[in-house]
């Protein structure tokens, strides 16, 4: 794991199950996820909902690097 990924505890019906390696955590509230795809799909939104509901964490930003234009999405964790 590199410097610049941040440990989070992942949670399930309240009790930590385990821990994943964001690729960018701004101001313990924002994730970013960081990706170099031909095109961002669904599955790629269904991770970062997935990151927000095991994390307690609100809003990641999907970044997309590999597409001749930097895509971006916003993602809310409404639940």
């Amino acid at each position: 794991m590199g410097r610049s990924h941040r440990l989070l505890t992942i949670h399930y019906d309240g009790v930590p199950v385990g821990s994943y390696a964001a690729d960018l955590l701004v101001e313990k509230t924002v994730l970013v996820e960081l990706k170099a795809v031909t095109a961002l799909d669904t599955i790629h939104r269904a991770q970062c909902i997935n990151y927000l509901k095991g994390s307690g964490l609100r809003l990641c930003l999907l970044l997309n690097f590999g597409s001749p234009r930097l895509e971006m999405k916003r993602v809310v964790n409404d639940a």
